[in-house]
């Protein structure tokens, strides 16, 4: 495994897209959130809206990096015919996957936590000038909402490792993951049922998953906060499980 987990490291980090990848997941989260935040007013001290969401609310654009990263880390070998090779080297399917997967969360990860820990600051920084209390990581629901940020971009790397793996095609498998992420919520939003709105509002992995980041009327959500994120590990648990079957089947030696 050591010897997977390193070759693994080796290809990705000699990918030229990865670092910017990386750079712009980084920037997209701390500049969307840092630009809602200053939007925010709390007249008289009646704060409505959730500043802690808000301040990592840039996940939603980052999101997507993640997941090009995630398509590139597995189709680029497919796309060049390297994927044999790796299969020659390392035998053992369920090994590459388990590598490939780990080295893109953990590196996604620590992005995540660069990205939420600044986007963290800059709340403390502006949201007192717009009559908000400073953002403090000491606050439970908002340490909940920074840890289970870092922890949703790790499941959205192991999402699109797993389609990337399923499907193998570069340019499909992100059209599924983006499609995934952003329109399945347009599809409950256009289901006027309120009882179907709220399962198909609770399936939706990005909906379900950045619940997480909620800290005011939590109780009105449709799924508790750690619950929508165990939805959106059971997709990308399925996307995995989905991906190693069918490495076995279409790529045995």
């Amino acid at each position: 495994m050591n010897r997977a987990l390193h070759a693994e490291w080796t290809k990705l980090r000699t990918v030229a897209g990865t670092g910017p990848l990386l750079l712009l997941a980084v920037v997209l989260t701390v500049a969307v959130g840092a630009a809602l935040a200053a939007t925010l007013t709390c007249p008289w001290g009646r704060c409505a809206q959730d500043s802690v969401k808000l301040t990592f609310s840039g996940l939603q654009a980052s999101q997507a990096c993640v997941a090009l990263l995630a398509v590139l880390a597995v189709g680029g070998e497919y796309g060049t015919g390297m994927i044999g090779t790796t299969l020659t080297a390392i035998p053992r399917r369920g090994r590459v996957l388990a590598a490939k997967a780990a080295v893109v969360a953990g590196l996604t990860a620590v992005a995540g936590t660069v990205a939420v820990l600044v986007s963290a600051l800059a709340g403390r920084l502006i949201l007192p000038g717009r009559g908000y209390p400073a953002l403090s990581l000491a606050d439970g629901p908002t340490l909940r909402a920074a840890a289970g940020s870092v922890l949703y971009l790790a499941l959205v790397a192991l999402l699109g490792v797993g389609i990337a793996m399923a499907v193998r095609d570069p340019a499909a498998s992100i059209a599924v993951v983006l499609g995934l992420l952003y329109l399945f919520p347009l599809l409950a939003h256009m289901v006027s049922d309120p009882g179907w709105h709220r399962v198909l509002w609770s399936l939706a992995p990005m909906n379900a998953g950045l619940a997480v980041q909620t800290t005011v009327n939590v109780a009105s959500l449709p799924i508790p906060p750690w619950a929508g994120l165990g939805v959106l590990a059971a997709w990308s648990a399925t996307a995995l499980l989905a991906g190693g079957l069918l490495l076995r089947a279409r790529d045995a030696s």
